[in-house]
């Protein structure tokens, strides 16, 4: 137990250490770091593969479910798509320095609000071994260090990943620490971890409702978080119906297992009888269970029941909650009594109900006419993202370079005292 908890303070000193030097850099710095990793994962695509054999081989010994399976899995494709999120994030724009707001007191003291690093970084994540790069990607250009704590699924994806890092950092003369790996698979560490208020600035736990819950009730460091992700889509009685097929099909089956697939469809009563049969006959193809209301299971008699536990669950795999509604204002009413404030959308024609939806429904985002997948740091022009929060404090919603920022008031005088 000494051993662990020396580790771990070990650890974090070197990453506070390192935030000194991340925080010095320039933006020119910062990019090409970021561009030096680009070529390398271009040239140890191989390495990282075999790296992720060692990973897919352990997860079927230990039968994990075909979902965790495909989030954990290394394509050739996806290495790339690796790469093109950090390309990305060195083309944004540096938001380290950036003059947010400056005004001159009538006793002549100049005064400046400008954005700073948050420091150092503890996240906690599972499975997808892509998490890495983009946090490490987010963290370099941001001016923060980062410590990593991987799921022990991904542990040679994620250390291949991170050697990479390491070796950008040392053709520029860098510290290692800037983007730190835990290598303990000890959970406790986890819990060590969260002790260290005085070396880690900030946590944000990647994961499942029972890690981020174990998290944040015990850290002593802010913790950046969404509970879970129950997406909803409401189809409205005036939805374009093709429009509304290919948004709601995507948003269950394109990533069934991530936090912005759709967990639960709402359909207006005048529209479902001509679109959920033809909706049920894709997701049948699909291999997609449908666990609905009465009148769902009318239109599909071979849906399931739906118990009262399924509406607010997130299912995380290809599991669909159906139920029909009478009215906008029940759809408003049901997402609001069951959602988790993630990510929630309409489909309609209609500007007012538009207008309304957007208005009622309190979530970190609220899509009209799109799918509830595009709810993600990527999509959204951020290069990447560090986490999603469903919390109104510091950052909401896919958090991108800006909410790894702070500020610091600059005053400027002219020997001013105070009298």
């Amino acid at each position: 137990m000494a051993a662990l908890r020396s580790y771990v303070l070990e650890v974090a000193k070197k990453a506070k250490a390192a935030s000194s030097v991340t925080a010095a850099l320039k933006g020119p710095q910062k990019n090409r770091i970021l561009l030096e990793v680009v070529r390398l994962l271009g040239k140890e695509k191989k390495a990282l593969g075999r790296a992720n054999e060692k990973d897919l081989r352990n997860a079927t010994r230990c039968k994990l479910n075909p979902a965790l399976i495909d989030r954990l899995t290394l394509t050739s494709k996806r290495i790339e798509e690796i790469g093109e999120g950090v390309r990305v994030v060195a083309r944004l724009e540096d938001p380290i320095g950036k003059v947010l707001a400056r005004w001159r007191r009538p006793n002549g003291l100049r005064i400046s609000k400008v954005t700073v690093p948050l420091g150092v970084l503890f996240i906690i994540y599972e499975s997808r071994p892509n998490v890495t790069s983009e946090c490490a990607s987010l963290c370099l250009k941001s001016g923060n260090a980062v410590v990593l704590r991987g799921g022990s699924e991904a542990f040679y994806s994620n250390q291949a990943l991170v050697d990479i890092y390491h070796e950008a950092l040392r053709r520029f003369h860098l510290p290692p620490a800037c983007v730190s790996f835990v290598t303990t698979p000890d959970h406790r560490a986890v819990d060590f971890f969260l002790e260290l208020e005085d070396w880690i600035n900030l946590v944000i736990p990647r994961g499942g409702e029972a890690l981020i819950r174990k998290v944040a009730a015990r850290s002593r460091i802010p913790v950046i978080k969404h509970y879970k992700g129950v997406c909803h889509l409401y189809v409205d009685e005036k939805a374009d119906l093709k429009q509304a097929l290919r948004v709601a099909f995507n948003a269950k089956c394109q990533r069934p297992a991530t936090c912005n697939a759709m967990e639960t469809l709402l359909v207006h009563e005048k529209i479902a009888p001509r679109f959920l049969p033809v909706l049920g006959r894709q997701l049948q193809d699909s291999q997609c269970e449908i666990r609905g209301d009465r009148e769902t299971r009318r239109l599909l008699p071979w849906a399931k029941q739906a118990s009262s536990e399924d509406w607010g669950r997130e299912f995380l795999d290809k599991i669909l909650a159906i139920r029909v509604v009478p009215n906008l204002q029940s759809a408003i009413s049901h997402i609001q009594r069951f959602g988790s404030a993630h990510t929630d959308g309409i489909v309609t024609q209609d500007g007012r109900a538009a207008r309304r939806f957007v208005e009622a429904i309190d979530s970190s985002s609220v899509m009209v006419n799109a799918s509830t997948r595009f709810s993600d740091g990527f999509q959204y022009g951020f290069g990447a993202e560090i986490g999603i929060s469903t919390d109104k404090i510091h950052a909401r919603g896919p958090m991108g370079l800006e909410g790894l920022t702070s500020y610091k008031y600059v005053v400027e005088g002219k020997g001013h005292v105070r009298e």
